[in-house]
């Protein structure tokens, strides 16, 4: 959108926060980039010059606005819908991959070379691999800074930076403060925060219905690895350099997030996973939009705008997960994910109790006696399976993941139908495409609406509503009372 200039004066004049992380205005006369809802009263257009990056910005000598604060804008939407190299580069680098494996790493897990992965980053995002590493750095800094007592070179190095002289001339070319200033100004309750407790807040595009994310997340909650508390969605993490525990309730403009890490270089990837988990950073205006124009779907959707894909922390966790669910009532798969927590799971401390563990890892899970499962026998060869691919690497489910091809390979896998391949690609995969035309309650919605019920039949009506299917699926389930579908009390 960056290189429609027209558009984005228009959008930077009316402060319309729809486009926060689309695009950054830079102005050429303060050396100030900011987001398109900046409060301060816009530039004259002649002084705006669009870059598609925080990265791309401090590369052409900008720095942060202290207002808007556009490192903490939502991000760019298109890293979610889209599934070529740049889209799945962009979630790696999210990740944090550029920092523990290096751009070797990013571009062997994309399958490309390191100068191919350089070369088109530049020609899309105007930034290559490390400059956009370094701006996530700059901005996990910041949070540090200003939400811990932690002294600064912790902080340097727990946000990634390689020395503490790299760590002070980076926040000074971005944020125009020295770290010390950063500190300095932050809120005078943020510096009594309770030591190695992290209080964040998730920014998100409005609107945003909170029933089905929440409501999913809760009704489908494992014991021992997830709760709903007190109006918050808790859970473990398992994290590069070790664990977490993470609360997250919803607000009106925002996510109120509580992170207990194990180690602070975990942050960065903590926030990513957490965004993803809860589709933070997709465009509900622009899918709501498509779906609206379909006279079955615009009811559900002026009933209840801004449904977001509930998604997950750990896709192999997921994929487990979802061939525990095959064929039986949600509280049996919980209780089946349960026993394998209870048995096989690491313990982990929860200073505030209820979560006792992480999820079992595949490499846990592959030394499983398949008789003590208690399962019929086909799904423990699908589960044993799986969960061996898992293990060995020959399966790779992540971020990276291509969705056609991955799909593929599941269909392969013995025992993977259609319903588990696609509800994978919708929850753990990330794909916003990802349909499901064989769930039991898509059928029962179809019938009640109008719609074809026979899978194939329901697929073709479907085309229509492209490439937002996977939110569709989340207005077709909430005309059911499946407890999926409420924001618990």
């Amino acid at each position: 959108m960056h290189t429609d200039t027209e558009r984005c004066v228009r959008a930077v004049r009316s402060k319309d926060a729809r486009f926060d992380g689309w695009f950054f205005t830079a102005v050429l006369t303060t050396g100030i980039y900011c987001r398109p809802s900046c409060p301060v009263v816009p530039p004259k257009a002649e002084n705006m010059v669009f870059h598609p990056s925080a990265a791309a910005c401090q590369q052409a000598g900008f720095r942060a606005c202290k207002r808007c604060r556009p490192d903490t804008s939502p991000g760019s939407p298109e890293w979610n819908h889209r599934a070529d190299a740049v889209a799945r580069a962009m979630r790696l680098i999210a990740d944090g991959v550029v920092d523990r494996e290096g751009v070797t790493g990013l571009a062997a897990r994309l399958g490309y070379s390191s100068r191919q992965v350089e070369r088109q980053l530049l020609a899309e995002l105007g930034a290559g691999p490390l400059a956009l590493a370094r701006a996530q750095r700059a901005q996990t800094a910041r949070l540090l800074i200003e939400t811990t007592g932690l002294p600064m070179a912790e902080v340097a190095f727990a946000a990634g930076f390689s020395s503490i002289r790299t760590f002070n001339d980076t926040v000074r070319e971005v944020f125009a403060l020295s770290p010390s200033d950063l500190r300095a100004r932050a809120p005078r309750e943020t510096a009594r925060a309770t030591p190695g407790v992290l209080f964040l807040r998730l920014p998100f595009r409005a609107p945003l219905n909170p029933d089905n994310l929440f409501g999913h997340l809760a009704a489908t909650a494992v014991p021992g690895v997830e709760e709903w508390r007190d109006g918050a969605y808790r859970r473990t993490l398992r994290l590069p350099y070790g664990h977490g525990i993470v609360s997250l309730a919803p607000r009106p403009d925002h996510i109120a997030c509580r992170l207990v890490l194990g180690d602070p270089r975990d942050l960065t990837v903590a926030i990513s996973r957490c965004r993803r988990l809860l589709d933070l950073d997709a465009d509900p205006v622009a899918v709501d939009g498509q779906l609206r124009a379909d006279p079955v779907l615009a009811p559900l959707v002026d009933k209840a705008p801004g449904r977001r894909v509930p998604r997950t922390v750990d896709e192999a966790e997921f994929a487990v997960r979802a061939v525990l669910g095959q064929q039986v009532s949600t509280a049996a798969a919980r209780t089946h994910a349960a026993r394998l927590v209870a048995a096989h799971g690491t313990p982990v401390d929860d200073p505030e109790g209820g979560l006792t563990h992480l999820f079992p890892s595949p490499q846990a899970l592959a030394a499983v006696d398949p008789e003590t499962l208690a399962m019929p026998r086909t799904r423990r060869a699908t589960f044993t399976t799986l969960v061996r691919q898992l293990a060995d690497g020959d399966l790779q489910l992540g971020v990276e993941s291509d969705w056609p091809e991955t799909r593929a390979r599941l269909l392969a896998l013995p025992g993977f139908g259609p319903w588990t391949a696609d509800v994978i690609a919708l929850r753990a995969l990330g794909d916003p495409d990802a349909f499901l035309p064989t769930d039991l309650g898509i059928r029962r919605a179809a019938r009640e609406l109008g719609l074809p019920s026979t899978p194939a039949a329901l697929t073709a009506r479907a085309a229509a509503w492209r490439p937002w299917r996977a939110y569709a699926v989340q207005y077709l389930w909430a005309t059911d009372s499946h407890p999926i579908n409420f924001l618990p009390v």
